[in-house]
């Protein structure tokens, strides 16, 4: 004779990893987060299967709308190893805002994807009260996102992010590098950091070369080394706006993977070569820590990281007094690095450690 349930056993959602309660409290939660990015065109109340965005409220006439979307990388496995979680999300708004400021576009409206294995609400709000906190910096409204709880895609305590944004130029004002010329001046903006680039180099030294990441750096004694290292990426936006609207600025570079010597060549109009002058900056001291102790060749930093400069503007010599001095106002360590000549379309890095160059095919020599 059977014993036991006389029916079989009744299977949950949560039963196979997936809690709807906690999805709903979570949503319940960054409310007020969401709300507090709320700007001229959005409402930023989420709950909805969209949201909206109206453009006329927001000043604009004749639109040309601008999209860009992004991650943080590797970037994130020192956030869950080490418990950061609170500026991941400032990452990666900034990833996407800046790539739409070099269009020339304001950004307008943010939205999230937060994939994880099980989802933990402590984890999931601190890394979206980064996002909030990234969009009022930049300006622009989160208006929605999605939180997805995956079982058995992601380890424990693993999770992955990616950020969509849309942005918003008035036709005929949008930068394409067209107007740059010989004769104009490169401006170089600081990082704030590493930003989001590199960061499979950077946790190989720190496995090979046995770092203690929670003790202090050996460059600054008065920051513990992860949080030197997981600096969020700075965003330009607030910055820039203002100098591209009064025509101040005829192109911008977003330094990300590839660094100086692969993302300047992007804004060049074919016949144009970019100088820079890697002396006319001081490499900040986390750059130089990870050179030496990887013994990373120059022309690798360049390609690699971006050696201390996050944004480079290209403008006018006219205008080199004016912008300084505006961007120092808004806060941003400005120093100009270069300048463009006649030549073939490429990037040129000079300095005390050598020279290396990289073209359009986007392959860099060494030639010091």
């Amino acid at each position: 004779m059977s014993s036991g349930n006389k029916y079989p056993q009744s299977y949950t959602y949560e039963s196979a990893g997936v809690s709807i309660d906690a999805g709903n409290a979570l949503v319940k939660a960054i409310g007020p987060l969401v709300k507090a990015t709320a700007r001229p065109g959005a409402d930023s109340e989420i709950g909805g299967f969209g949201g909206f965005f109206d453009p006329k409220a927001a000043g604009y006439s004749d639109p040309l709308l601008v999209a860009a979307n992004d991650g943080v990388g590797t970037k994130l496995k020192l956030a869950i190893d080490y418990d950061r979680h609170e500026t991941v999300g400032i990452d990666l708004v900034a990833m996407c805002v800046n790539d739409l400021i070099v269009q020339g576009a304001e950004p307008l409206f943010f939205l999230d994807y937060f994939a994880t294995g099980k989802l933990e609400n402590g984890v999931a709000e601190r890394v979206i009260a980064g996002i909030a906190d990234g969009c009022k910096q930049a300006g622009c409204a989160l208006i929605g996102g999605e939180t997805a709880e995956m079982p058995g895609m992601y380890a424990a305590g693993d999770y992955d992010l990616a950020g969509f944004c849309v942005g918003a130029v008035e036709r005929g004002e949008q930068l394409s590098g067209a107007k740059v010329a010989e004769g104009h001046v490169l401006i170089g903006l600081a990082s704030s950091g590493v930003h989001s680039n590199g960061y499979s180099l950077v946790r190989r030294l720190a496995k090979d070369k046995g770092w203690k990441l929670d003790r202090p750096a050996l460059f600054d004694s008065d920051r513990i080394l992860v949080d030197a290292l997981i600096e969020p990426t700075r965003i330009y936006v607030a910055s820039l706006l203002p100098l591209i609207r009064e025509g101040l600025v005829d192109a911008l570079a977003h330094i990300t993977g590839g660094g100086l010597l692969e993302n300047i060549p992007r804004i060049l109009p074919d016949g144009t070569h970019a100088l820079v002058n890697a002396d006319a900056w001081e490499q900040p001291r986390l750059m130089a820590f990870l050179q030496a102790q990887g013994n990373i060749e120059p022309a690798e930093m360049a390609r690699t990281f971006n050696c201390g400069v996050g944004m480079v503007l290209a403008i006018g010599p006219q205008h080199l007094t004016e912008v300084l001095a505006r961007l120092a106002e808004a806060g941003e360590t400005a120093f100009e690095v270069g300048r463009i000549e006649a030549g073939e379309k490429g990037c040129t890095v000079t300095g005390s450690q050598g020279t290396w160059s990289a073209t359009e095919d986007w392959e860099a020599e060494h030639f010091a």
